[in-house]
């Protein structure tokens, strides 16, 4: 029995040194873990706080100014933009740069003053359901308080109504139902995307280095630049069928409208595939084995990636700390082009600034990866 328990110490002094000696595993295993609870711990959040709001003022009274600072004092709410007629606020809702906009009729100032019923209209960013229906309460419960602090300073109506009731009209754009896959769906034809092309990448260079074809290629009488495009051009056209498979699916079985065009969804998807292929070339240059591969995509990428690139949670509800680091993450601004063609309609002139981001992000990943690639070959 002493003996083959010797035997089993033995062998776990063994695995204990390989791991000792192979530094990336440890980084794994130990650093990762506490990196991925500080930034999940932050970033994985539902409450929903200062969500920006676009105000077209047409009333530009007392009153209105009044209910303005009410509103958008509360920890639900931030006065973002103001604009100067209804049709500015469609730019705001388009593009993401608010979650709401309150239109204030005129008017609205003189019917409080005079204890009559004043309308007004809130109208909400539907893409993500979720946090549409959450402001739709925060919004309702802020009128009514509202409603009732002033009902003592109204006069009386004639004809037994409420004096200096506010009688909001909501409206969602974009996803009247409020329907939980038009915000999910788009979400995971991104994820997927970014699954397929960056594994596929890493794994496919990485196991032709384990089994020494890669070894024999770099010896043969072709170009560096041939190598890397003829590995390369594979995955991309893997990447663009992977994205029809999945917008089909996306459009007949889960019945999600499709507001803009095909053509500016794939030439966009064209830069998040630059990416995803240019950080799975870069994985596959540090990593010695598939398991390795996988693992360091798993942990460096796809987690991160996922919790805060806007799939999960709303990035507007994190820290700011957290906000500025999303902006180093490509996926949240395909998950931005999605939604935004999906459900909105949204062209080039609305999604400039993610193209630009994916372009610039992408451009360097790739071209940092081929460097690196290049030199390994060398």
């Amino acid at each position: 029995m002493t003996g083959r328990l010797g035997v089993i110490a033995s062998l776990v002094r063994k695995e204990f040194y390989l791991i000792r000696q192979d530094r990336r595993m440890l980084l794994l295993s130990f650093i990762t873990p506490i990196l991925q609870v500080l930034l999940l711990g932050y970033a994985a959040t539902t409450d929903i706080r200062g969500s920006k709001i676009v105000v077209a003022d047409m009333d530009r009274t007392a009153g209105s100014r009044d209910f303005i600072r009410k509103f958008s004092s509360t920890e639900y709410f931030r006065y973002a933009y103001s604009a100067d007629r209804y049709d500015d606020v469609d730019d705001f809702l388009v593009t993401g740069k608010v979650s709401a906009a309150l239109l204030i009729p005129p008017g609205f100032g003189n019917r409080i003053l005079a204890g009559t019923p004043a309308p007004l209209s809130i109208v909400f960013d539907g893409t993500d359901a979720t946090t549409a229906s959450i402001l739709l309460g925060y919004a309702t419960q802020i009128v009514t308080s509202y409603s009732q602090a002033i009902r003592p300073q109204a006069g009386t109506v004639a004809g037994g109504g409420i004096p200096g009731e506010i009688v909001p009209e909501p409206r969602v754009w974009y996803n009247p139902d409020l329907k939980s896959q038009y915000f999910m769906v788009p979400g995971v034809v991104a994820l997927v995307l970014m699954i397929i092309t960056m594994t596929l990448t890493s794994l496919g260079i990485v196991k032709e280095k384990e089994t020494g074809t890669l070894e024999q290629l770099m010896v043969a009488p072709i170009r560096p630049y041939q190598l890397i495009l003829g590995k390369l051009i594979p995955f991309v056209l893997i990447g663009f069928t992977s994205v029809t498979i999945i917008l089909t699916v996306a459009r007949l079985w889960f019945d999600i409208p499709m507001r803009g065009h095909l053509i500016t969804l794939y030439g966009l998807s064209g830069l998040f595939i630059l990416t995803t292929l240019g950080l799975g070339l870069f994985i596959s240059t540090i990593a010695r084995s598939q398991q390795q591969a996988m693992l360091i995509a798993q942990f460096f990428f796809f987690m991160p990636f996922t919790f805060l690139g806007g799939f999960a949670f709303p990035i507007p509800n994190m820290p700011e700390v957290i906000q500025w680091l999303t902006y180093l993450i490509p996926l949240r601004y395909f998950l931005e082009i999605l939604r935004g063609v999906f459900l909105k309609g949204a062209g080039l002139g609305e999604l400039w600034f993610q193209a630009t981001m994916l372009m610039i992000i992408g451009g360097v990943i790739f071209s940092l990866s081929v460097v690196r690639f290049r030199r390994r070959l060398g």
